[in-house]
């Protein structure tokens, strides 16, 4: 009886330790792709930075393709090597042309510092709310639903204030509610990564991808907005 123990012990801590292994692989694996998203995102925005006033012209359908590559496109290219990351790389790609308008307008104002500044610490932001969700002993899971229903009400009233209101405070109280609300984001879905709650690097990656996107892009406009002298 004692030998079976102590096999069962030993087959119990290797099977753990194959399961950390292959989660510290999972969540590597989807870091790498997180940085990739980032310089594709990047070669988007600099490869079009010349061509800002067509984007703007044409930025509704660049907004439509997007959502069409984050809902659809990846979607139909899920568990399929190859295509799934050219899904990524493409949707990542033309998020970084959508960016095209703020930037543009951030550097023709005298603002580009603003640019960097905001990368920086998206990147201090990002990386610390990361690095407690993975030591954080505490269980975040619940906080998928009420994050997703305040997604959903930052989302209606932004639309209420771009075509009704077009109140300047409170485009300024709505883009510091959606920095706070994507930090959050950030939380929970790193845990959900360590947890294993994805099935792909791909998805996992998508999810922080669009954490960091929306926190970098709500800097840019607070920064935008404090630095500007008018």
């Amino acid at each position: 009886m004692a030998l079976y123990d102590r096999n069962y012990t030993h087959s119990t801590t290797e099977s753990s330790y194959v399961e950390e292994g292959a989660s510290v692989g999972f969540i590597k694996q989807t870091y790498q792709l997180l940085a990739a998203s980032m310089i594709a995102a990047a070669a988007g925005a600099y490869a079009t930075m010349p061509y800002a006033e067509a984007i703007v012209q044409y930025k509704w359908f660049i907004f439509g393709f997007e959502l069409f590559m984050l809902f659809f496109g990846l979607g139909m290219t899920r568990n399929k090597p190859g295509l799934n990351l050219a899904a990524l790389f493409i949707f990542t790609f033309t998020t970084g042309v959508s960016l095209v308008p703020l930037l543009a307008f951030l550097i023709g104002s005298g603002n580009g510092a603003v640019i960097g500044n905001a990368f920086l610490m998206t990147s201090v932001l990002f990386g610390a709310l990361s690095l407690f969700a993975i030591n954080s002993k505490k269980d975040y899971a619940s906080w998928g639903k009420p994050l997703f229903i305040t997604l959903i009400v930052v989302i209606i009233a932004s639309l209420i204030n771009m075509f009704i209101l077009n109140s300047p405070i409170m485009h300024l109280v709505i883009t510091a509610g959606v920095l706070l609300l994507f930090g959050l984001f950030t939380i929970y879905d790193t845990q959900n990564i360590a947890n294993g709650a994805y099935d792909s690097p791909v998805d996992a990656a998508v999810s922080l991808y669009l954490d960091f996107l929306n926190m970098f892009t709500s800097l840019l406009q607070l920064l935008g907005i404090f630095g500007n002298d008018d």
